[in-house]
């Protein structure tokens, strides 16, 4: 019997990590292509980019990108030369951006797309977002659902598969619904077309769900459908601290519209909207990351973990 030790399971990881510093190493000579003026346009309200940020962070990412998109459509080709199959319809690369409400996953999707809309090979970079996927709200209060809009149970998970697999099949135009967060709902009749872009981004809370003890293993999700995915990380307290001040400006904008769905947070004082936007935090969106979104993190090829400044400081890629 061999007498060379093994080494405890514990000590084996399916990510390689990567400080900041080393993680922008990996950009190699990718030149920035995004001007201040651009990033300004893509900031959301509570998240701000810097292009060192862009330069340290998602310029290296949208090389490793480019090199997948490269991958993935050569081996496409190859298939169908083992096929004697004719020239297939376009079939977009997709990659999924999750993670929790807050974390900001808007901004880091536009700024991505952005980015890689500057490589010669995609230049074309459709971004959707799960939102329009939820059921209208008039479903939801039938159901019991306002409260955990949000949750799994909350999306027309049927339509978005649908979506999802016409846009795999290289179906040259499909639709998605219109969210409008302003009154807080699915546009009713309204619809973004998507026309067989390079890339498709998807972001959403729950993207990376996955079939467990409790739901049918044979079952299509949502991420079956990815090519790639990037969860966004951060504190639990960290992204509590984020979703309180994102309520405080949205009360000072956004909700002092009569139109906004929650125009009547507009007259809240600060304790008020402080105490208000903890409340909200600790029953719904907390329960939803503990509960769903956060166990789908180790699903995800790349977890970017921030820091309070909102800053990547950590970049964990799963190893092949």
């Amino acid at each position: 019997m061999s007498s060379q030790t093994i080494a405890p399971a514990a000590v084996f990881s399916r990510y390689i990590s990567f400080s900041r510093a080393e993680w922008k190493a990996l950009r190699a000579n990718t030149p920035l292509l995004l001007s201040e003026s651009e990033l300004a346009s893509l900031r959301g309200i509570n998240e701000q980019v810097s292009l060192g940020e862009v330069e340290d962070v998602y310029v290296p990412l949208s090389r490793l990108l480019n090199l997948h998109v490269a991958a993935v459509q050569h081996l496409y080709d190859a298939r169908r030369e083992f096929m004697g199959s004719p020239a297939p319809r376009k079939v977009p690369y997709v990659i999924g951006i999750a993670g929790s409400v807050a974390v900001g996953k808007s901004t880091f999707s536009r700024v991505l797309r952005a980015v890689l809309a500057r490589w010669p090979d995609h230049p074309y970079v459709d971004l959707i977002t799960t939102d329009g996927f939820l059921f209208p709200n008039r479903v939801l209060e039938e159901r019991g659902l306002m409260n955990r809009k949000g949750f799994p149970e909350s999306y027309d998970q049927r339509r978005l598969l649908h979506f999802l697999a016409d846009l795999k099949a290289g179906v040259p135009v499909v639709s998605a619904p219109v969210y409008s967060h302003l009154h807080y709902d699915v546009v009713p009749d309204a619809a973004i077309e998507i026309r067989q872009p390079d890339i498709l981004i998807l972001e959403g809370l729950n993207v990376l769900q996955s079939p467990d003890a409790h739901r049918d293993g044979s079952r299509l999700f949502v991420s079956d459908f990815f090519d790639f995915s990037i969860f966004l990380d951060a504190p639990t307290d960290t992204i509590e601290s984020w979703y309180i001040e994102r309520f405080l400006r949205l009360r000072d904008t956004v909700f002092r519209s009569e139109s906004s769905y929650f125009h009547r947070y507009a007259s809240l004082s600060e304790s008020e909207a402080i105490a208000t936007a903890g409340r909200i935090w600790r029953d719904i969106n907390l329960v939803n990351l503990v509960e769903n979104i956060g166990p789908t993190r180790e699903r995800a090829h790349l977890i970017l973990e921030k820091g309070s400044d909102h800053a990547v400081q950590n970049v964990r890629l799963r190893r092949i």
